[in-house]
C-alpha cells in the first residue's frame, strides 16, 4: 500500500493535521496495519517537499497546535494518476512459510549428516500443520467480524480480502504438505 497516495486521498476532502490523518486511515482501512505516527509526519514532510502537499496553516482545537495540510493540484494530479495506475501482479512472491518449510528440510538434512549435533531440528509437516491450525483461527476471527451486527462494508470486504488471502496459503499448505516428500528430494539433491 501507498502510504504518501493514501494520505493525498484523505487530505483530498480537505485540509487535515497528521493526527487526523492518522485515525482517518485506521478507520476506513481497519484489517491494514495501523499507521504510526512518525510514519504519518514524516509521509507529510515528503508530500510538502514533493510539491504534492503544502502546509495550510495551524490549528489548536483549545488543545496543543497542529499543522494543517492540504493536498496541491500537483497531489491531486498524482493521486489521479496513482487511482487509475493498474496494479502488477508480483512477479515473484515471498511466501514466509515456504521459506520456513525449506529451511526446516534443509536442517533436517544436515542433522542427519552431522548425527552428533544436538539441538532442536524443525519439523516442515509439524510446521505446516501448526500454521494451518493459525490460519483457520484468523479465518474464523475474520468471518465473526463479517457477522458483527452493523459492521461496516469497508470492514466487511478488508474482511473478505484478507480471508481469500488466508484461503489461498491454507490450500497451498494442503498441497505442499501432500508432495512433502517430492520437495524434501528436490532439496537435499539441490
Amino acid at each position: 500500500m501507498s502510504t504518501r497516495h493514501v494520505l493525498l486521498g484523505l487530505l483530498a476532502a480537505g485540509p487535515r493535521h497528521g493526527y487526523d490523518l492518522k485515525r482517518q486511515h485506521d478507520a476506513r482501512f481497519p484489517q491494514a496495519r495501523p499507521l504510526a505516527y512518525g510514519q504519518v509526519y514524516t509521509t507529510l514532510q515528503r508530500l510538502v517537499r514533493d510539491g504534492l502537499a503544502a502546509v495550510e496553516g495551524t490549528d489548536s482545537d483549545g488543545g496543543p497546535e497542529r499543522t494543517l495540510y492540504r493536498s496541491t493540484d500537483e497531489g491531486a494530479h498524482e493521486l489521479a494518476r496513482w487511482a487509475e495506475e493498474i496494479t502488477a501482479p508480483a512477479p515473484f512472491v515471498t511466501n514466509e512459510i515456504f521459506s520456513k518449510v525449506v529451511v526446516s528440510i534443509l536442517v533436517t538434512a544436515a542433522a542427519g549428516r552431522h548425527p552428533g549435533r544436538d539441538g532442536h531440528k524443525p519439523d516442515a509437516v509439524a510446521h505446516l500443520r501448526a500454521q494451518r491450525a493459525a490460519h483457520m483461527e484468523r479465518m474464523r476471527e475474520l468471518t465473526a467480524l463479517k457477522a458483527t451486527p452493523g459492521a461496516e462494508l469497508s470492514t466487511v470486504l478488508s474482511a473478505d480480502y484478507a480471508l481469500a488471502h488466508l484461503d489461498a496459503d491454507v490450500r497451498w499448505m494442503t498441497t505442499t504438505a501432500a508432495r512433502i516428500d517430492i520437495l524434501t528430494a528436490e532439496v537435499n539433491a539441490a
